[in-house]
């Protein structure tokens, strides 16, 4: 008989770096400092009591294989699996690791993610032009992927730039109360629409930046958690939702790039296995994969929080404000943490966790109970959403 695996995977310990620019530290610093913070939060000894690890790289230069943990952490004759999926690799280790213990297979285990892309001193993502292949356009750039979806939303439902300015006013307005993001500080629409283009109608203030950093996460059983922990200092997963569309979605007839295929799909499964019907009224709050302001419009139209073309009326009207009827993106998103591959989802899930126990860094979402969190990897290929809340939480409650 087919299970999920809600309520069955509890979160004990998240540990979460500063993101940005460290480059006092590597990739084995980073990654040692978010585990053994999140080991402590979790009452657990790494190298008697954690069973199997995932950890998440993209890049070959900030690990490769199970080593990329086992010896910063000297965590060694265990079970380690390197994972990665594009951009939504962290994620994905946070949702393998949790499958892992929703079988039986394991009682506590660790998943974690790090990247370290700035020593490589390249703009923006390095070789990105040979990861995402484009029939015409040669050296394609991330922006790039996503700025014609704008231009046909812009043309479709009449969006406009103010519309994306008011995405990046609204994540760097959460970020800079966030002590981890990279950038603290706030703008105003104005800044946004005369900084410089980068790929019409996106300028530099509509994409997220490159940054270092990594994540971590103890998992386990809620039974074990009660013991660890204390029964109102865990969160459990109600639901992970994955789905992988191509690589090559321009070849697909029916592509208008205003909607993401697997982000439908990933969000689709994760709601039917929470049980949920309408997020936006079940749930308290989002974090969405924000790499570009666009992106976090249509992830609100994908994600089932409004209809096609109503994503900018959510943002005009300050529904997804801090003190709106949902907020996402308290933290600050991709736009004021950056976006160090490997690490991204895992902070998304340590995120989740600390907003429903109440322990938020920055801003905290009012009574928040559970909520999602979304991660969209390569060309528009493979997305994960995640749905974190208290043991208590019911769908509709």
């Amino acid at each position: 008989m087919k299970r999920g695996i809600r309520d069955r995977v509890a979160i004990i310990g998240t540990g979460v770096t500063k993101f940005g620019e460290l480059w006092d530290k590597d990739e084995e610093d980073l990654l040692v400092e978010a585990v053994f913070e999140a080991c402590a939060e979790a009452n657990v000894d790494l190298r008697k009591e954690v069973e199997a690890a995932w950890v998440g790289t993209f890049y070959d230069f900030s690990g490769i294989a199970g080593t990329a943990a086992a010896d910063p952490l000297k965590f060694y004759g265990k079970p380690i699996t390197r994972c990665e999926n594009y951009c939504a690799t962290g994620m994905d280790c946070v949702r393998n690791a949790a499958y892992a213990v929703a079988a039986g297979i394991y009682d506590i285990v660790l998943a974690c993610g790090v990247e370290k892309i700035l020593d490589q001193a390249t703009t923006g993502l390095p070789n990105i032009d040979t990861m995402y292949p484009h029939p015409i356009l040669v050296g394609q750039s991330a922006p790039s992927i996503f700025s014609p979806g704008a231009v046909r939303a812009f043309k479709e439902w009449g969006w406009t730039k103010e519309d994306l300015a008011r995405v990046a006013v609204k994540n760097h307005h959460n970020g800079a109360r966030h002590p981890k993001a990279h950038f603290r500080r706030e703008i105003d629409i104005e800044t946004v629409l005369r900084a410089p283009m980068v790929s019409y109608p996106l300028g530099v203030f509509d994409c997220c930046a490159m940054s270092d950093g990594a994540a971590a996460v103890i998992l386990t059983t809620p039974e074990i958690a009660k013991d660890k922990v204390g029964s109102n200092n865990y969160a459990t997963i109600k639901a992970i939702g994955q789905a992988v569309e191509t690589i090559h979605p321009f070849y697909r007839p029916d592509w208008t790039g205003t909607s993401i295929p697997s982000n439908v799909k990933a969000a689709e499964s994760a709601y039917r296995e929470a049980g949920i019907q309408d997020p936006r009224k079940e749930l308290d709050f989002g974090i969405v994969h924000d790499c570009f302001t666009i992106t976090e419009l249509l992830n609100y139209q994908d994600l089932g929080l409004c209809k096609p073309g109503e994503a900018a009326d959510l943002i005009r009207e300050g529904v997804t404000g801090i003190d709106g009827e949902f907020p996402i993106n308290p933290d600050g998103g991709l736009k004021c943490f950056g976006h160090p591959i490997g690490a991204t989802g895992v902070r998304m899930i340590v995120e989740l966790t600390r907003q429903v126990l109440g322990r938020a860094e920055g801003y905290q979402v009012k009574d928040a109970k559970a909520g999602f969190a979304h991660n969209l990897g390569g060309p528009l290929s493979v997305a994960i959403v995640g749905i974190v809340g208290t043991p208590d939480w019911e769908p509709g409650g």
